[in-house]
């Protein structure tokens, strides 16, 4: 790869906290480095139709605190084709574009995967509320929608005590459950349905809330992540087996707004940054991750291979909580 001098930097698929970070921070390192930096708007869909901005640093300046993506996002079907992609190209040659930082989950890295096989070069920084991205421990976005779920679910708590009511959240999370199980421990819910554990309703639901009940409460917190299927059905559910009407509260996209946290803004700012350093120093095709603390680099093909799994200790953790629970026997 010959001496960079203009990148793109765009934001794809969910928007999560903490993007806005990330963007200011490859701007900035990459005018340090005498680099360059064109904001393509509204992810691969941008980039096929040629919708960009000039950056420098007065242009993301104030926005580390903002939520969402000051480029937006969108999700592209055009780009997932081969037509789609060639025109894609088009724009980086026409922009004179040496390579894209593409911040985004999976699906914004396959599409930089397919980018880069047509010799676009490419670096990934991973930013999705799910955190379900195989290469890395963690990604941005993840621990300020945390924390506006557990501050929504605190507030439904108190008023489920005044009522002596049953309360089901869905959270956000697609097929993955890190934020639910996360969420279900830091506010010590009755139970938690995630999508990597089969579903035994009577065990999972109706023998919790009784083993609640028994030991003396009387409001209960059931936290479902999306990837279970409808809070609602699960809400009937509840009503038919245990006879309590429950109120479902589905939390949606509240999770991938406001400020982002410390952990966001910190974690964001260090995986721009060495975006823009593999550029720099000659090396594209990968993805950003954090490892053990550590940013570092894995190749995109390699990183697209790996899977994430949940840590089922922590849901044996969350069911040791439970008063009158037991230890599941479900093993990893």
């Amino acid at each position: 790869m010959g001496k960079i001098k203009r990148i793109g930097v765009l934001t794809s698929g969910g928007d999560a906290p903490g993007m806005n970070a990330a963007v200011r921070a490859v701007v900035r390192t990459a005018l340090d480095c005498g680099i360059e930096c064109i904001g393509i708007r509204r992810g691969w869909q941008g980039l096929i139709t040629g919708d960009f901005v000039r950056l420098d640093g007065n242009s993301v300046g104030h926005i580390l605190s903002r939520g969402g993506t000051i480029l937006y996002t969108a999700r592209s079907e055009e780009f997932m084709t081969e037509k789609g992609q060639q025109k894609a190209v088009s724009t980086c040659k026409m922009l004179g574009l040496d390579g894209i930082v593409a911040i985004g989950g999976d699906g914004t890295f396959r599409g930089a995967l397919a980018l880069s096989r047509l010799g676009i070069p490419v670096v990934g920084v991973p930013a999705t509320i799910d955190n379900d991205v195989g290469c890395t421990n963690y990604t941005i976005g993840f621990d300020t929608a945390c924390n506006t779920a557990i501050e929504c679910i605190d507030r439904l708590r108190d008023t489920m005590q005044s009522h002596e009511r049953c309360s089901v959240v869905e959270v956000m999370g697609r097929n993955a459950g890190f934020l639910a199980l996360y969420v279900g421990i830091a506010v010590g819910a009755t139970a938690v349905l995630v999508p990597e554990k089969p579903l035994d309703f009577q065990k999972d639901v109706v023998e919790r809330i009784q083993d609640s009940r028994l030991a003396g409460n009387t409001h209960f917190m059931i936290v479902v992540a999306e990837g279970v299927g409808s809070a609602v059905d699960i809400g009937k559910q509840i009503k038919e087996s245990v006879g309590i009407d429950p109120r479902v509260t589905v939390l949606g996209h509240i999770q991938r707004g406001g400020s982002p946290n410390a952990r966001d803004r910190e974690t964001a700012t260090r995986m721009g940054y060495a975006a823009v350093r593999a550029f720099a120093e000659g090396r594209g095709n990968v993805i950003i991750c954090t490892q053990e603390g550590w940013v570092v680099e894995t190749p995109i093909e390699e990183a697209l291979e790996k899977k994430k799994h949940l840590q089922m200790d922590r849901y044996k953790i969350m069911e040791a909580m439970q008063l009158g629970g037991s230890i599941s026997s479900f093993d990893d």
